[in-house]
């Protein structure tokens, strides 16, 4: 059991961010935002595969004259999916032009580090606090530390010199991260805005930094956090690095929000990233969002790929069916399906699942025993083993999780 670290609940567009809630999945558009056509279509696309959050990049008077057009398309689809808008540099001239979108938006992300130096940096970062506090919206601050506050860098490694026994030049760095996420939080309080209106991320793009610096601040606040591993990278080499840099601080009950930084491969969905924070999650217990199936990895009694067939056809098939299932069948989300491949751990699998199927391996007989809820269903033979089973799952949703009236 992962005890949660004890948070504050903050509200993004209907979505409760906390402890005592579910951990929430997010994702971010790479679009041109002032494409409102492009942009609504990905947020929809992301909405749909399982993002409870979407952020889009606001960075120019265009992008943000078309959040409103954004949002008009959405709601005609009927998705009310929260939008967050990602400001850097000139969050402070946006906010306050557009007055519409900063209505509309369901949080603002200020990165303290670009917010503008000197003088302006408190005078720009002010003024996005009085927009959020105008329009009651939350506001993540996010720290990155390819762009950290210089100012705040730069006087602690003035404290550092000064000591006797000085840090690392990392170290400091990540000292430098949490104090500028803690004192930026302390001053938008001090403008008014309420403790409950605050999230803080404080991302790098190493694992062990990243358990280092979420750590320090997890001990110092109780804000939720969001946690993420930035520029993770493409394909299975950032799915790797951020399971391994998130999977600590989850089950150290760090972490209140999470996003997977992909970097898509050119022309692929952004939907992957949704749908391994997803993953990441179901894998640790914190949440279900669709049905596991189970499947052998094969060997030498496996040379057949027709068990690595079914088992991706019936890990497809849930999850292109998972959208419809999930309104129709309440908990189908935490059903269990085998697919193995033999007679060896076959039978056994099968059996522990709720619903599962052992195909025949090399040299057994050509027959596919059928196991429901731990006991033997039936026995599939022939060439439509694979149809037989889908229809077979098919009833047993239907059967077990399906709303059945009853009649006195």
């Amino acid at each position: 059991m992962i005890t949660r670290r004890q948070t504050v609940t903050v509200e993004v567009g209907g979505i409760p961010v906390g402890s005592a809630h579910p951990i929430v999945v997010q994702s971010m558009t790479n679009t041109d935002t002032a494409n409102a056509e492009a942009t609504a279509i990905q947020v929809a696309q992301l909405a749909r595969a399982g993002s409870e959050i979407v952020r889009v990049t606001v960075n120019t008077r265009e992008a943000a004259a078309a959040i409103p057009e954004i949002v008009a398309r959405l709601d005609e689809v009927g998705l009310n999916v929260p939008i967050v808008g990602d400001f850097h540099y000139n969050g402070h001239i946006l906010l306050r032009e557009y007055p519409e979108t900063a209505q509309l938006l369901a949080k603002y992300r200020i990165n303290p580090g670009n917010v503008g130096a000197g003088q302006h940096h408190d005078a720009n970062f002010a003024t996005m606090i009085e927009v959020a506090k105008e329009f009651d919206k939350p506001v993540r601050i996010g720290v990155n530390w390819g762009s950290l506050d210089q100012q705040v860098l730069a006087r602690l490694m003035d404290e550092n010199t000064a000591q006797g026994s000085p840090k690392t030049g990392t170290d400091v760095m990540i000292d430098a991260m949490v104090v500028s996420a803690l004192e930026s939080a302390q001053y938008a309080e001090s403008l008014g805005l309420a403790h409950d209106r605050i999230l803080i991320s404080v991302k790098v793009s190493s694992a062990p930094e990243l358990w280092q610096v979420y750590r320090q601040l997890a001990a110092r606040c109780d804000y939720p956090l969001h946690l993420g591993l930035t520029e993770a990278g493409m394909g299975m080499k950032g799915m790797v690095a951020t399971s391994v840099a998130l999977a600590p601080l989850l089950t150290e009950g760090i972490g209140d929000t999470i996003r997977v930084s992909l970097t898509p491969e050119p022309g692929a969905s952004r939907k992957l990233e949704v749908e391994v924070a997803q993953q990441i999650l179901q894998s640790l217990g914190l949440r279900q969002f669709l049905p596991q199936v189970t499947s052998c990895p094969g060997c030498g009694r496996t040379t057949s790929s027709f068990f690595q067939e079914l088992a991706q056809k019936i890990q497809d098939y849930i999850r292109d069916t998972m959208p419809d299932w999930k309104g129709r069948y309440p908990g189908v989300e935490e059903m269990q399906v085998a697919v193995m491949g033999c007679i060896v751990n076959g039978p056994g699998e099968s059996k522990h699942a709720n619903i599962g199927i052992s195909l025949p391996g090399t040299g057994e007989d050509p027959r596919a025993p059928v196991y429901q809820d731990g006991r033997l269903l039936t026995t599939l033979r022939g060439p439509r083993i694979a149809e037989d089973f889908q229809e077979l799952l098919e009833t047993y949703v239907e059967r077990r999780y399906g709303r059945h009236e009853v009649h006195p």
